[in-house]
């Protein structure tokens, strides 16, 4: 086995500061073809959106891309990529890829995404109801072998696995591990993955970023505390967020984000008006995402907003049976007049023409 990869000194400390990390959605066109041109649109705006990095080949992605007979797995990384590469950017930048499947697959994913200049895999343990804990901690050390694995706590409701306190505890322990991104919307399935980091040999190695939609801004002000069996106190914080809900309103993620590093940093009191935006921001991802009806509509919801501001031409997923639920329509607009502070849409509309590459008529 050849030497570990590791994360550049400049993205492991953009990492561990904390960023806004989108989670890149596919952009088709009506026939349900990859809509290049909007595909590379979407990642500017996240670019000019101030966002630290990009998530590609995830659940907003849409699995089905690594299907044989769709094919767009390494289309879209590639576009990603390219367009990260032509913005010439002089801050550091992450490039997350998406790596699912059994641990062939897997590692197939990763070799695709390293050679195309990706920092970090998010691994995902979705599908792999048959494997152990014990087989899914050796399949990630493989992983690792390849590239920097970011860990996933996907949440049950859309195909994660019930995961213990003991096997957090073993993936902290992985050298490879870079981060570990919480997103089972559960409170005390958040704290067992929090506590395994901080009585892990590695507390200091491993950034934690929430992909709790429910609990955002909560997640990102909350200061956790253990006492260690050691004995030793250990406090870790969740730093970042990388989740599907910053795909949409990104640039008003990127104030969020820096409001709190700010405030974390000073060490002042939590404003309760920030608490309150929180529940506000949780309500209108209920909305995105579909929450009343099992997530069945997130990613149509994610795509209607992109829609409406003119970054997609429509909210086509590639399996037709994926449409917004009933109702659903009704949710997003009520929560675009409830919260009109919380969207970029002017954001969206000065940029729209230079990221679209012309002007739409």
């Amino acid at each position: 086995m050849g030497e570990q990869p590791q994360l550049k000194p400049e993205l492991r400390k953009l990492l561990h500061r904390g960023a806004v990390i989108p989670a890149h959605p596919l952009a088709l066109d009506a026939a349900r073809r990859l809509d290049e041109r909007r595909q590379r649109a979407l990642t500017r705006y996240y670019i000019a959106a101030g966002s630290g990095g990009i998530a590609v080949g995830v659940h907003s992605t849409q699995f089905q891309i690594r299907d044989p007979e769709i094919g767009l797995f390494e289309p879209v990384l590639r576009l990603a990529a390219e367009e990260v590469e032509a913005a010439g950017l002089q801050r550091p930048f992450l490039k997350v890829a998406g790596i699912c499947g059994p641990t062939e697959q897997a590692v197939r994913e990763a070799e695709l995404a390293a050679g195309l200049g990706y920092d970090l895999g998010l691994v995902s343990n979705g599908g792999l109801s048959d494997y152990s804990e014990a087989e899914l901690i050796r399949r990630t050390e493989t992983i690792s072998a390849v590239l920097p694995v970011c860990g996933f706590y996907l949440q049950p409701a859309v195909g994660g696995k019930r995961l213990s306190y003991a096997f957090w505890r073993e993936l902290a322990e992985l050298p490879g591990v870079m981060a570990i991104k919480i997103a089972p919307f559960n409170r005390y399935q958040t704290l067992d993955v929090v506590r395994a980091v901080c009585e892990s040999s590695r507390r200091d190695d491993i950034a934690l970023y929430t992909g709790n939609d429910d609990n955002l801004v909560a997640d990102l002000l909350t200061v956790y505390n253990f006492r260690t069996p050691a004995g030793q106190t250990v406090e870790q914080r969740i730093v970042g967020g990388l989740l599907g809900h910053w795909a949409v309103w990104t640039s008003k993620a990127v104030e969020l984000m820096e409001e709190i590093i700010a405030l974390r940093d000073s060490g002042a009191p939590i404003p309760e008006e920030l608490l309150t935006r929180g529940v506000r921001i949780t309500d209108a991802n209920a909305a995105f995402f579909d929450a009343a009806n099992g997530f069945q509509g997130c990613l149509p919801g994610i795509h209607e907003v992109l829609r409406r501001q003119g970054l997609l031409a429509g909210r086509w997923c590639l399996d037709p049976e994926e449409e917004l639920s009933p109702e659903q329509i009704a949710e997003i607009d009520r929560v675009y007049h409830a919260y009109p502070d919380l969207n970029d849409d002017q954001f969206v509309q000065e940029g729209l023409e230079e990221w679209l590459g012309f002007a739409e008529h």
